[in-house]
């Protein structure tokens, strides 16, 4: 039976959980046409955006990073480096493959932001969904530890990813964050927790 709520202390006491995966990261035009092949064909996959944080009252920074994953393998492509390209957007404006996030609204206001002509569908936002089943804790860290029975590092969050060099920290923080979502949506869909959601 998976647990509507956690305390912090619950969450703590969990193992270390991550992505094991392979994690390709794309800063340019190489592997773009690889990752539209691979990740076109699939109807779910987990989706995050990184930014740069900001420190400073009135500062601001752009979207730096999007991963999608799949249960196997992550991309992580640097827009701040690779600009947002055609087949990234494609996949996001794509319908039929429903792209998972936590607190996703915010991820598609920053690519917005860089392409006003975006125009993202197929997306599913745990924090809002899961609420409507019951859900009294949301966000990736709180999820992670009542579906899938781990805990997960944010340490390198605030991290900077605007960095010319991604550290492998930051390689497997981002990966594991966007492969997150995509385990807690499919362990939920598969127990029929979702049902209620896709039953309307």
């Amino acid at each position: 039976m998976i647990p509507l709520k956690i305390t912090k202390e619950e969450v703590n006491g969990l193992e270390l959980g991550a992505f094991g995966g392979e994690i390709i990261l794309i800063d340019g035009t190489d592997g773009l046409r690889d990752m539209y092949m691979d990740l076109g064909s699939k109807r779910f996959l987990g989706f995050d955006t990184e930014t740069r944080p900001a420190f400073r009252r009135g500062v601001s920074y752009d979207v730096a990073l999007i991963q999608l994953s799949t249960s196997d393998t992550a991309y992580l492509i640097r827009i701040n480096k690779a600009g947002f390209p055609r087949e990234v957007k494609r996949l996001l404006e794509n319908p039929d493959i429903v792209k998972i996030g936590a607190a996703v609204r915010d991820d598609l206001k920053g690519l917005k932001k860089l392409s006003p002509t975006f125009n993202p569908k197929g997306f599913f936002d745990l924090n809002e969904e899961l609420k409507k089943v019951g859900f009294l804790n949301v966000g990736v860290r709180n999820l992670s530890a009542m579906v899938l029975g781990i805990r997960i590092s944010k340490s390198e969050q605030v991290s900077n990813w605007e960095s010319d060099q991604l550290t492998e920290k930051q390689l497997l923080y981002a990966a594991t964050d966007a492969w997150a979502c995509l385990e807690i949506f499919l362990r939920l869909y598969k127990e029929g927790n979702l049902d209620p959601l896709f039953s309307t």
